[in-house]
């Protein structure tokens, strides 16, 4: 299960940002509001537009390429980083 203990609503009370991993297009196709999307295939070399003291809720289709991308950037130095797995359910949470 994904964050089953994680208070999004809260986390973005505190400033925290989505970032949607999925393609531009997937993303074209439905989204949650104000999240930044950035595919999981460009993260590595769009790293330096997400600043590693923002808390950073990743999101994908199902939650597999989120946690992918929570691996990315737990592996390049961001602390504060939580799978949200799928935006649609995501979007429920928030």
């Amino acid at each position: 299960m994904f964050g089953k203990s994680v208070d999004y609503k809260q986390l973005m009370l505190n400033g925290a940002i989505i970032l949607d991993v999925r393609s531009k297009s997937e993303f074209i196709n439905g989204n949650i509001n104000g999240s930044k999307n950035i595919p999981l295939d460009t993260l590595t070399t769009n790293i330096v537009k997400l600043k590693k003291d923002t808390p950073i809720i990743t999101c994908c289709a199902s939650g597999m390429r989120s946690a992918a991308a929570k691996n990315i950037l737990k592996s390049n130095g961001f602390k504060e980083v939580f799978n949200g797995g799928s935006w649609m359910t995501l979007r429920n949470k928030i």
